[in-house]
């Protein structure tokens, strides 16, 4: 059997699999039609037919069209007093925004909405205390309502929510999320959601931290999270571990095996730096600090670049030292993508990434793990001489 083969596809097939992936769920994100919608139209549209004061009547309301159909509208007072005004297309099920310190749906208060199948509408405040339905808490939330009580009110295609908040000190910066789902919500409690975005608005400007698209719609924390979630796997969960695995069972091919080795692992690296980029940008605009996730991003970071020193350092074939070094290097390397791939997982569960992130990199965590077995089976059935276990995430060529 041919292994050289059987590694040079499976590397690329699986790349081109997660690129389809990122795509197709940006593509999913921008949904409902969304491109198509006029948004100065929605924005010049008269509520007071529908809505009652002071929802149908903003004094100098702000309009931003901001995710999908979701269509903001506000106004601040002196006195940071915050109407708000959300709508969104929609035909059954629920609508909601949160108000989260973290850009997390983790710990947020949100306002839903919907109106039933017997046409009667709800509107009420939930507190997120974890990422089941049961979980999510109704009447409970630190949302400062007012005594304007809220509303909800359904015309033609759109939902309209409304409500009042009283702030302290005036409302700027604001980690949002917004979600809806299909099914009704059952005795108040809210089915899971079909999809959410997060955004950083800033209501003292109406603008989110970066300029809006061509196609209108504003920068989405979530965009930033999926580029971060791609990279992250695609570099640690796919290119780095496949190089060890060139570097391990393909050194019958000498000098082949290094060279696609060193060209596998280099891709992986700058991939790995990429993401690690990302994340901590997307760190800083949510000003959040999420210890272990970023600790251990950070510390596999130190780790590959010392892996990259370490190439440049390393002793000669008849140095005393070589093998001091080759341990360095091969425990350093295991550690690395063990503690990458314990990472890639837990930022899933942070994301709250759908069954797609989650059943994907299982897919690709259980490949990389059955090829392991079965070439190391294959190996020791050849006798090869390699079958002491050489350094992994290997760089040297001599």
């Amino acid at each position: 059997m041919d292994l050289n083969s059987s590694f040079r596809i499976s590397p690329t097939q699986l790349f081109i699999f997660f690129l389809v992936l990122f795509y197709s769920e940006k593509s999913n994100v921008a949904a409902d039609g969304s491109p198509g919608i006029d948004g100065e139209a929605l924005c010049s549209g008269d509520m007071s037919s529908f809505l009652p004061l002071p929802y149908g009547k903003l004094p100098n309301m702000v309009c931003k069209r901001l995710w999908n159909s979701f269509v903001l509208r506000y106004s601040q007072t002196e006195g940071n007093v915050v109407t708000i005004v959300l709508s969104t297309v929609y035909t059954t099920g629920w609508a909601g925004i949160g108000f989260s310190k973290d850009g997390m749906m983790l710990n947020s208060s949100c306002m839903a909405g919907w109106v039933n199948v017997e046409g009667h509408a709800r509107i009420k405040q939930y507190y997120v205390e974890g990422f089941t339905p049961s979980a999510v808490k109704p009447d409970k939330g630190e949302l400062p309502l007012t005594n304007v009580p809220p509303y909800v009110a359904l015309n033609g295609a759109r939902i309209y929510l409304a409500f009042q908040l009283k702030y302290p000190v005036p409302l700027k910066r604001q980690p949002i999320l917004l979600a809806y789902a299909s099914a009704y919500p059952q005795h108040h409690h809210l089915s899971l959601h079909d999809d959410k975005t997060t955004i950083t608005f800033d209501f003292s400007s109406g603008n989110s931290d970066s300029a809006p698209s061509p196609s209108g719609t504003f920068y989405r924390v979530d965009d930033m999270r999926k580029t971060h979630g791609a990279l992250s796997v695609l570099g640690w969960g796919l290119f780095l571990p496949y190089g060890a695995i060139v570097a391990r069972y393909l050194r019958h091919r000498d000098p082949l095996w290094y060279y696609i080795h060193l060209v596998i692992e280099f891709l992986g690296f700058i991939l790995g730096v990429a993401a690690a980029v990302v994340g901590l940008s997307l760190s800083h605009m949510l000003q959040v600090d999420i210890v272990g996730h970023k600790t251990i991003g950070i510390f596999v970071l130190v780790l590959s670049i010392l892996q990259v020193l370490a190439f440049f350092a390393r002793p000669s074939r008849d140095s005393k030292n070589r093998k001091y070094w080759n341990w360095y290097h091969s425990w350093t390397g295991r550690t690395a993508i063990f503690l990458a791939a314990v990472n890639i997982i837990l930022g899933i569960h942070i994301a709250d990434a759908g069954p797609g992130w989650k059943i994907s990199y299982g897919f690709l965590l259980g490949l990389t793990l059955i090829a392991c077995i079965f070439l190391e089976t294959m190996s020791r059935l050849r006798g090869s001489d390699d079958s002491k276990f050489p350094p992994s995430f290997q760089m040297n060529g001599s």
